[in-house]
């Protein structure tokens, strides 16, 4: 079959994937409900459809408080991780930038430290603290980057990534240990949680909105400065403005899913380059795809973090991480054997 036959199908198959990992994320639990039940519960909760499910009420209230936003948040957010990896890479030209590796997210992570210790009646100051840092951290990582010019080859702008991310944890650390009492809670959120209902799903939703369309509406140029700069400016794109408005973009999902989930590492790394394996490289299909099989993951390792050790459940960033890190180093083993 060829690949412009194939790639219908293959959408198709993301789409469904999504569908599949939320109808397992809202039936994985430990209260016994099957796949019918949910699907008419669901249908049941659109407008102008009555359907009777057969649960009783406890487990209607269990779906619609619990299981549903959790999924929600956790396909939204892993949908704007894998979406920001995708941006971070067409920018930087870099098959490894990631937010996690880029300092955006431990920039945002120090941010949302300072203002959980100096301002914690202060919520909905969160996400606005979060982009700050993210940016902060990218730039900067970015600058350093660039202090060793192009003679560093690929792996240069991730290992200026790692250093600014080692020094904002550092200075992350020495802020938390000035409010103890807050330990806890900012230890829990950073390693990574999406349980936190409808208040959660509704803060990330606005900054989702606006940074995934500003995003997607930048593919085609993103493919034309894949070719040059040269090339797009003859076909009058500014380079520099582009990229400036895909960075913020990218660095905007990426403030959004560290306010309300904590940081959850790789999915950035591991998500693009799944999906250029299998749909190729333009970015109007990446970026897009980055979308619909990040949230799919994140659903899928969410549901994976609540039953693998229940009634006890992992921090999600621990499980991305356990699936991350091992992809990460066949990635960087893939681009150094493509430099030589």
């Amino acid at each position: 079959m060829r690949a412009g036959k194939a790639r219908p199908l293959l959408v198709a198959a993301a789409a469904g994937l999504l569908l599949a990992s939320m109808l397992a994320g809202l039936l994985g639990g430990a209260a016994d409900i099957s796949p019918r039940q949910a699907v008419l519960q669901a249908l049941d909760w659109l407008p102008l459809v009555e359907v009777d499910s057969g649960l009783a009420a406890v487990e209607q209230a269990l779906l619609a408080d619990l299981r549903l936003p959790r999924v929600l948040v956790a396909a939204t957010v892993g949908g704007l991780l894998a979406v920001a990896g995708a941006g971070y890479q067409g920018v930087f030209r870099n098959p490894l930038a990631d937010p996690y590796l880029l300092g955006a997210a431990a920039g945002a992570g120090l941010a949302v430290t300072v203002v959980i210790v100096a301002l914690p009646g202060l919520a909905t100051s969160i996400p606005v603290a979060a982009f700050v840092g993210a940016v902060g951290g990218v730039m900067l990582a970015y600058a350093l980057g660039n202090t060793a010019g192009r003679a560093g080859g690929t792996a240069t702008l991730v290992l200026a990534g790692v250093a600014v991310t080692s020094f904002l944890t550092a200075v992350q650390t020495f802020v938390q240990q000035l409010e103890v009492e807050q330990l806890q809670k900012i230890y829990s959120w950073i390693l990574g949680d999406v349980g936190g209902g409808w208040d959660q799903f509704f803060l990330v939703l606005p900054y989702a909105v606006v940074s995934v369309t500003a995003m997607l509406a930048h593919g085609r140029m993103l493919d034309v400065l894949s070719v040059g700069d040269d090339e797009a400016a003859s076909l009058g794109i500014r380079a520099a403005r582009v990229r400036l408005a895909v960075l913020l973009a990218a660095s905007l999902a990426t403030a959004a899913a560290v306010a309300v989930s904590g940081l959850i590492g790789f999915v950035g790394i591991v998500v693009p380059h799944i999906v250029r394996r299998i749909f190729g490289g333009s970015y109007r299909v990446v970026l897009p795809l980055s979308l619909v099989v990040g949230a799919a993951f994140l659903v899928l390792g969410d549901l994976l973090a609540r039953t693998v050790m229940a009634p006890a459940e992992l921090p999600i960033g621990v499980v991305t991480m356990f699936v991350g890190a091992p992809f990460f180093v066949a990635v960087l083993r893939m681009t150094r054997k493509a430099a030589t």
